[in-house]
């Protein structure tokens, strides 16, 4: 989810940019080539790697997107529960290790992946366009003023948890975001976006901000919901200890101390508290 890649973002920007590879090594298993299948051996992936130095560390979308100085960019996407780690290159591999990039002047860049749902690869840096949601809304990324977000909602007629898991409409919120976003915005998530008032928009608006700048200070969201999420240290997230409705069905609302509900929607569910979400 997006707080959780920023938090990777920043600390690859502190650990890696200006280290140069010294050698690439995708793991001798056929699951280790699906988390490099943009690539038809192995070979491929780790010649366009290795002797490159990492110049920046960016980020589209739910995507990391490491520059290299060869012309080419290293993008890794974890998916729901791939974990990138720093480590030393004595560390021993922990399982499902799929792809371990050393450095000239020491440690590894290590991608654990048990579900195999992440990828990790290497394209030139004129194809950065092609990767993640491009035309959506990116918190961290796009200043975005209430008025323009209004705009943008006024266009859709979907309910709101679905328009803030739809990554056409904005980047990698996801079940537990989206539904402490409308907590905080005190909104429903069966509202349709284009009939909400000013002062929905504003709610939402600031709902939204005020959610991800906490989750991003909390350095993310671990056990919660099935994630396993730790940085690049391998230190989980703290938010978890602040989700005020996301997986709290039957506890008391944080606000207002009425029940929190669960309510089954399509193929999932939605948490909001029945008497200050109206």
């Amino acid at each position: 989810m997006l707080p959780e890649v920023e938090v990777l973002r920043r600390d690859l920007e502190r650990e890696v940019v200006g280290r140069r590879v010294k050698e690439a090594e995708v793991r001798p298993s056929s699951n280790a080539m699906k988390i490099i299948r943009h690539h038809g051996r192995r070979k491929d992936f780790q010649d366009l790697l290795t002797g490159a130095r990492i110049d920046r560390a960016g980020r589209k979308g739910t995507h990391l997107v490491l520059e290299l100085d060869n012309g080419h960019a290293l993008v890794i996407h974890p998916g729901p529960a791939g974990q990138l780690l720093k480590t030393s290159a004595s560390d021993d591999l922990i399982p499902h290790t799929h792809v371990v990039i050393g450095f000239t002047i020491g440690g590894q860049l290590r991608y654990i992946d048990p579900r195999k749902s992440g990828e990790v690869y290497v394209l030139p840096l004129e194809d950065i366009k092609t990767v993640g949601c491009n035309g959506a809304i990116d918190p961290f990324e796009s200043p975005l003023t209430w008025q323009r977000f209004s705009l943008l909602l006024s266009q859709r007629e979907q309910r709101l948890k679905d328009l803030l898991m739809d990554e056409s409409f904005i980047c990698g919120l996801g079940d537990i975001y989206s539904d402490e976003i409308l907590w905080a915005a005190g909104l429903r998530h069966g509202h349709l976006s284009n009939k909400l008032s000013s002062q929905d928009v504003r709610r939402l608006y600031r709902g939204l901000s005020e959610t991800l700048q906490e989750a991003l200070k909390a350095r993310g969201t671990s056990s919660a919901g099935g994630h396993s999420w730790v940085d690049l240290q391998g230190a989980p997230g703290t938010y978890q200890l602040e989700l005020k409705v996301y997986e709290r069905a039957d506890e008391p609302c944080r606000r207002c101390r009425h029940l929190v509900v669960r309510e089954k929607i399509d193929g999932g569910y939605a948490y909001f508290c029945p008497q200050c979400q109206a």
